[in-house]
């Protein structure tokens, strides 16, 4: 298979995952810019192959819950413990927020654990499965702050300052602007965004390390978010204050995940040892 239709194939599978619905051929074929005939061609072969399914009524195309499953196995192995979820949790029902863990991945951030914390109101509840906009959420400039300024630089000018969804009228749109931003967030020690990442939300958010001694690598940041009526500026100090106590909880313990991961690794490998004969 040549590298653009690799490339076809995946920015297939991205366009279904963002359907609720079967999506029939020639909607696909419109959203990718690509001619029906090379789309039916492609998911022909996903569905073949047990990736995507046809829906005998419309025979419109959704993708098969094989790859949720195969994305569930490959958190349950590389992400976080039931230790972090609960320290996730507490922090949840503290601020009565949303709150989400993102871990650090190449030149990119992959949302990996979730809990909601709002039991009245307005409740905020975004699809997991959103790309994270560096430029546009506290999450991304929490991180990018951690970064040499000019690598973060870098990294948010190589993708554009536009996104796949709809950003908020507060999105930066411009190196300067991202400049300040960042310096602010230094400043600070934890980044917000308001009315950036999704009209009408906002968020404040801190990195946490690899494990607590100085100078360990950051390895993801942790998020409360909601509707602004509630993340409001006076309540910065006092959320800001609860990540931090988050983040140092989370450092603390993230080297255990890593060491069972490694105990995994060793107990599930084959057995090399030489035999007696």
């Amino acid at each position: 298979m040549s590298v653009v239709a690799i490339e076809r194939c995946l920015q297939l599978i991205e366009v279904l995952a963002g359907e609720a619905e079967p999506v029939e051929l020639s909607v696909l074929a419109n959203k990718l810019g690509m001619p029906g005939s090379a789309v039916h061609r492609i998911l022909a072969t996903l569905v073949k192959a047990g990736w995507v399914v046809q829906a005998e009524a419309s025979q419109n195309y959704a993708l098969s819950l094989r790859l949720s499953a195969l994305a569930f196995r490959n958190l349950d192995v590389r992400a976080v413990p039931d230790i972090v979820q609960e320290i996730l949790d507490r922090l949840a029902r503290r601020t009565r927020e949303y709150c989400r863990l993102a871990i650090v991945e190449h030149e990119d951030l992959v949302w990996v654990a979730r809990a909601q914390g709002a039991t009245m109101g307005l409740r905020y509840d975004p699809n997991m499965g959103q790309e994270i906009v560096l430029h546009a959420t506290a999450n991304g400039k929490a991180w990018l702050s951690t970064l040499p300024e000019n690598e973060a630089l870098r990294i948010v000018c190589a993708r554009g300052f536009g996104a796949r969804r709809v950003l908020g009228s507060r999105a930066i749109n411009d190196v300067d602007d991202l400049r300040r931003h960042l310096n602010e967030t230094r400043a600070r020690g934890y980044a917000i965004a308001v009315d950036e990442a999704e009209p009408g939300t906002a968020a404040i958010a801190v990195p946490f390390h690899a494990d607590t001694a100085p100078g360990s690598p950051v390895v993801g940041t942790i998020s409360v978010a909601g509707p602004l009526t509630r993340i409001t500026p006076d309540r910065y100090d006092d959320l800001s204050r609860e990540l931090r106590i988050t983040a140092n909880e989370v450092s603390a313990v993230w080297q255990i995940r890593i060491r069972q991961r490694g105990a995994t690794l060793m107990d599930s490998a084959p057995d090399r040892r030489t035999v007696p004969a």
